[in-house]
């Protein structure tokens, strides 16, 4: 086989219609092995293809390297000269507009790549892979019903029951929050394991005060979401703020930061989140992460003693989770009788070390300081996991 007939080759085994490929969380365009030496590809390519003109899919696989490394403008060039080539045939025509409307949603430019993927779908690309990109491009403009709505079509729950999330979250900053967790609802049911929806079901209730209803949802959210990302229904409430304090009039006081750090209904509302996580967690199996969450929401109300407690369960678990040790020995530099310069050393240190970044994907091992339903990098749905050791 020549180079020719290699890269030919290449170029129809990247450009093939792979169903596995456009149902992959990581899509179409994740990075590769490959990707990562686009530069010598795309080099190598252009040689080739100046010796051969008429090598239609060797110039779309060069278009497709050129879109890799954010070259939008010249993929767009590619693609347009094949369009326009008389007597071009229409199966690379349909892929050529194809290719065109993916590289125009790579560079932001809506409007035209809906026109694209119209015309390629009119001279008969494949339907799924013009429905995936349809679903990227409605998600990246924050379109997300309609982005859930292509989801669905494609039959990947967990992106689906995403997008329902994001709009719903959409519709609850409108006002509606009736819709909005009408919404919720109908996520879990497309598809039950779907964390971010039971997150926003838990904070919405929390936020409205619902305490009993936020228990009922944790323990049933902790039953149904996956075990490995579990933990983030924690993170989120953890996250959420606590009131500002109110003064007579039902207005903020007067220096209500609404961090839970001061006044009568902060305080109320930091105890009820922690009775609500604590009774929840209790009725699960032990679990290292739970145990460890379950001393945050403690320390957050002010029982040193028992986060302490907690923690140390934790670290039977594992003895060697770091960020329990952490916060063990936070606790424990209260205890002892330390040179204020030692202090503010060890201060410093507990300080920075809880800048770490404390999530990392599972699939690809990108290291993140929050948590996230699609990893940035591979593009991987509900690969979030808690960074148990340093060197993960």
């Amino acid at each position: 086989m020549t180079l020719l007939d290699r890269l030919r080759a290449g170029a129809r085994t990247l450009l093939g219609n792979r169903r596995a490929d456009i149902l992959s969380p990581m899509g179409p365009d994740a990075e590769s092995p490959g990707a990562r030496d686009a530069l010598s590809a795309i080099q190598e390519l252009s040689r080739v293809v100046r010796n051969d003109p008429d090598a239609v899919e060797i110039y779309l696989a060069l278009g497709n390297l050129y879109r890799l490394r954010g070259d939008i403008e010249r993929a767009v060039q590619i693609r347009s000269s094949l369009i326009v080539r008389p007597g071009l045939n229409p199966q690379f025509k349909a892929r050529a507009l194809f290719e065109l409307g993916r590289d125009y949603r790579r560079g932001g430019v809506m409007d035209r790549a809906l026109a694209a993927f119209d015309e390629a779908r009119a001279l008969g690309a494949d339907p799924e892979q013009i429905t995936y990109e349809l679903a990227l491009l409605h998600a990246d403009s924050g379109a997300f019903q309609e982005a859930a709505a292509q989801y669905a079509r494609l039959g990947f729950r967990p992106a689906q029951a995403h997008y329902m999330v994001r709009h719903a979250e959409d519709l609850d900053r409108c006002g509606r929050p009736d819709e909005a967790e009408a919404l919720l609802a109908k996520a879990v049911k497309v598809y039950p394991g779907a964390v971010e929806a039971w997150r926003a079901r838990l904070v919405m209730a929390a936020r409205a005060g619902e305490w009993r209803r936020a228990g009922k949802l944790l323990r049933e959210g902790l039953e149904r979401v996956p075990a490995s990302i579990r933990f983030l229904l924690l993170e989120g409430l953890l996250e959420l703020e606590a009131p500002a304090p109110r003064n007579g009039n039902g207005g903020a006081a007067p220096g209500g930061t609404g961090n839970g750090t001061n006044g009568a209904g902060s305080a109320d509302f930091e105890e009820k989140r922690c009775d609500t996580v604590l009774a929840a967690i209790e009725a699960q199996e032990p679990d290292l992460l739970l145990q460890y969450y379950g001393a945050l929401f403690l320390l957050r109300c002010g029982n040193r003693e028992e986060a302490g407690n907690w923690l140390a369960k934790a670290m039977v678990l594992r003895p060697d989770f770091w960020a329990a040790r952490l916060e063990l020995l936070s606790l424990s530099m209260e205890q002892q009788h330390l040179s204020p310069v030692f202090r503010s050393q060890l201060e410093y240190f507990i300080e920075h070390a809880r800048k770490v970044k404390r999530f990392v994907c599972g699939s690809c091992g990108l290291r993140r300081e929050h948590t996230f339903s699609v990893c940035p990098r591979c593009r991987s749905w509900h690969s979030a996991t808690f960074r148990l050791s340093l060197q993960d």
